[in-house]
C-alpha cells in the first residue's frame, strides 16, 4: 500500500485508477495527515436469473369476454 500526497493524487488520477484497479490501495494524505484510502470497489454480486410462479386463472388462447375489455379501455 502506497502513501501519496493529495496534489500528487490529482496530477496522476489516471494512472493510479489503474493501479487500483489491479488491486493496489492508495493512502491519501494532506499536510502529512492521512485522510483517506483509493480501493476499488467489489463486483456486484453476481444474481442467478428467476421468475416469480405466476398462475393465471383463465386459459390465455381463449378470448376474453367483451365486459372485460370495456372495462380496460373505458375507464
Amino acid at each position: 500500500m502506497k502513501t501519496l500526497q493529495l496534489h500528487e493524487v490529482k496530477a496522476h488520477l489516471s494512472k493510479l485508477i489503474e493501479e487500483v484497479l489491479r488491486g493496489e490501495e492508495i493512502i491519501i494524505s494532506r499536510h502529512g495527515k492521512p485522510v483517506a484510502k483509493l480501493t476499488g470497489l467489489s463486483a456486484p454480486e453476481k444474481r442467478e436469473l428467476g421468475f416469480y410462479p405466476i398462475v393465471f386463472e383463465n386459459d390465455l388462447l381463449e378470448p376474453t369476454d367483451d365486459d372485460i375489455i370495456d372495462v380496460f379501455y373505458n375507464t
